[in-house]
C-alpha cells in the first residue's frame, strides 16, 4: 500500500491508481508534521519577527505586517484571492494527482501545516472529490498559485467540485460524505497554494502515458519495417556498438529481436539503402529515449520534494523564505520532453509518407483501384497536419519569462505552459502512431505469402481483430481514433 510520504515513481503510482486503493499518511510523517506545526505557532506567539506569508502580506506586500488577530482571515483572503484560474478543465486524473502530490510535499513536516490539513487533502481524494481546476493561471513561479488555489478551496468548503459530468458547490460535496470544513491556521494558506503540484501533476501523469507509448513504438516500427521491406543490417549490434549512445542501442536490439524470425526481413533485397525515416531508428527514437529518461528523472525528484515557501527547519530554528516553488527544473525537462515526443511523431509520419507512396511494390496510396478510390492518401495529410502543429508547440515556455506582483517576482518558469502544451503533443503522437500502425498494417498486406516474425504478426492480427480494416475506401477517422484508444488507452 501506498502511503503519503513514501517514496514516489510512476511504477508504484500508477499501481496505486489502478487497484483504487485509499490514501493514508504514515506515522514518521505524522511526527514530523506536528512537530513542525507546533514549532511555527510557538514562534508565532513568542516573538514579533516578521515571517513571510505568515503574518506578512504576500508577493510585493512580503514587508507589509498583518496583526495576529488577522493571521487566519489572511490565509482565507489568500485561497479566494488566488482562485484566478481561467480556460479549459484541467482533467480530474491529473487534478486527482495533484491533490496525492501537495499531501505528499506537505507530509515531509516542513511546511508548518497542521495534520489536519494533509488529512483534508487525503479525504478528497478517497472520496473522489475532484476540485474544479482550470488550465490557465499559473506562471510556474511562485508554485502554481491559481490552479492549487482552486484544488485547495474545497478544503475550506469553497469552490466547485465534479460530480459526474456536473459542477457542484464543495460544501454539498462534502456534507453528502460526511466531511467538514478545515480551519486554516498561519500559513496554511500559503503552503497550499506555494508548490508545483500542478505542473508535476501533469508530468507525471504524461510520463506513466509516454511508457505505455515507448512499450509500442518499436513494435510499431518493426511493423513498418518490413510493410515497407526495409533492410535489417542498420540494427546490427556493430554500428552501435561505436557510437557510444545508450538509447540508439537499445533500439537497435529491440528491433532485431522484434524481427529475429521475420521471412520478410531476412529475404533478398532489391535496394541497397533505404530512407533515414527506417535506417536511422535507433539514432532518432534512442534520442527521444533518452531525452524522456532525463525527464523523468527530473519529475521523479520534483514529486518526492518540499516545493512551497517558507520552509520550516525545526531542527536548525530557522524559517527560510527562499525559491522552492520556482518551476525551471521542470520546464525545461518538460519542453525538452516535447521535442523528443514530436520527433518520434516526425519520423513516423515520413514512414507513413513512404509506405502510402507507390515504392517497393507496394501500390500507390495502398488501393488496388487508384483513381476511383483514394485510399490511405488523406491519412498522410492528417498525419502531416499533426506533426506541424506539434512543431508549434515545441516552441519552449522556459525560454519565456514575465515580470509580475509588482516586480518582486521578475523572473518566472512558464512551466504550467510547458505542461499542458506536453500533454498535447503526447496525444498528438499516440495519433500519428495509430496511422502509422494502421498503413502498415494494410501495406504488409502486399508482402504474402512472406510473413514476419511471430510476435509482429500476432501483433498486426490481434489490432485488426479489433480495428476493420476495408479493403476499399471508408471513413478512415473513425479508425483512426479506435486505433489510439486500443494501441494507448486501453492498455
Amino acid at each position: 500500500m501506498l502511503k503519503v510520504g513514501d517514496f514516489l515513481n510512476i511504477e508504484n503510482v500508477r499501481h496505486f491508481i489502478d487497484s483504487q486503493e485509499k490514501l493514508e499518511i504514515g506515522e514518521n510523517n505524522i511526527l514530523k508534521v506536528n512537530e513542525c506545526f507546533q514549532f511555527l505557532q510557538n514562534k508565532i506567539n513568542q516573538s514579533e519577527q516578521l515571517i513571510y506569508g505568515v503574518n506578512t502580506g504576500f508577493g510585493s506586500l512580503c514587508n507589509t505586517k498583518v496583526e495576529n488577530k488577522d493571521i487566519q482571515e489572511l490565509q482565507y483572503n489568500l485561497l479566494r484571492s488566488h482562485a484566478c484560474g481561467t480556460g479549459d478543465f484541467v482533467p480530474r486524473n491529473i487534478v486527482k494527482l495533484m491533490l496525492l502530490l501537495k499531501a505528499q510535499s506537505l507530509s515531509y513536516g516542513y511546511s508548518g501545516v497542521q495534520l489536519s490539513t494533509i488529512q483534508g487533502l487525503i479525504d478528497l481524494y478517497n472520496h473522489n472529490i475532484i476540485p474544479v481546476v482550470y488550465e490557465q493561471g499559473s506562471l510556474g513561479a511562485s508554485g502554481d498559485l491559481a490552479p492549487l488555489a482552486h484544488l485547495c478551496l474545497p478544503l475550506i468548503g469553497e469552490g466547485l467540485v465534479w460530480e459526474n459530468d456536473k459542477m457542484i458547490d464543495a460544501k454539498i460535496a462534502l456534507n453528502k460524505h460526511g466531511l467538514n470544513p478545515i480551519q486554516l491556521n498561519a500559513k496554511e494558506g500559503l503552503a497550499l497554494i506555494n508548490g508545483t503540484q500542478f505542473m508535476s501533476a501533469y508530468g507525471l501523469h504524461i510520463m506513466i502515458e509516454v511508457q505505455k507509448l515507448l512499450n509500442k513504438l518499436n513494435l510499431i516500427s518493426a511493423l513498418s519495417i518490413d510493410a515497407f521491406d526495409a533492410r535489417i543490417e542498420p540494427f546490427y549490434p556493430y554500428t552501435h556498438q561505436i557510437r557510444k549512445q545508450k538509447g540508439q542501442a537499445i533500439v537497435a536490439n529491440d528491433l532485431l529481436k522484434l524481427l529475429n524470425d521475420s521471412q520478410i526481413a531476412l529475404g533478398e533485397k532489391h535496394s541497397v539503402q533505404d530512407p533515414y525515416s527506417y535506417r536511422c531508428i535507433p539514432q532518432v527514437h534512442g534520442a527521444s529515449i533518452d531525452a524522456i529518461q532525463h525527464c523523468l528523472s527530473i519529475i521523479t525528484d520534483e514529486v518526492n520534494s518540499v516545493t512551497d515557501n517558507p520552509n520550516v527547519f525545526v531542527e536548525q530554528d530557522l524559517i527560510i523564505s527562499a525559491g522552492n516553488f520556482h518551476g525551471q527544473a521542470l520546464a525545461l525537462s518538460m519542453d525538452f520532453a516535447a521535442m523528443a515526443l514530436s520527433e518520434l511523431a516526425n519520423i513516423s509520419e515520413r514512414r507513413i509518407y513512404k509506405l502510402i507512396s507507390g515504392e517497393r511494390g507496394l501500390p500507390a496510396f495502398l488501393t488496388n483501384h487508384p483513381g476511383l478510390e483514394s485510399g490511405w492518401m488523406i491519412a498522410q495529410y492528417t498525419a502531416a497536419s499533426i506533426v506541424s502543429q506539434n512543431k508549434q508547440y515545441c516552441t519552449p515556455a522556459s525560454v519565456d519569462s514575465i515580470v509580475s506582483s509588482n516586480g518582486q517576482e521578475d523572473h518566472v518558469s512558464m512551466g504550467s505552459n510547458a505542461a499542458t502544451k506536453l500533454l498535447k503533443v503526447l496525444k498528438n503522437t499516440q495519433q500519428v502512431l495509430a496511422i502509422e500502425t494502421l498503413v502498415a498494417s494494410k501495406a504488409i498486406n502486399y508482402r504474402r505469402p512472406l510473413k514476419s516474425s511471430k510476435e509482429v504478426e500476432t501483433f498486426v492480427f490481434e489490432f485488426k481483430e479489433q480495428i476493420k480494416i476495408s479493403d476499399h475506401d471508408q471513413i478512415l477517422s473513425t479508425l483512426m481514433i479506435k486505433a489510439k484508444e486500443y494501441l494507448f488507452e486501453n492498455s
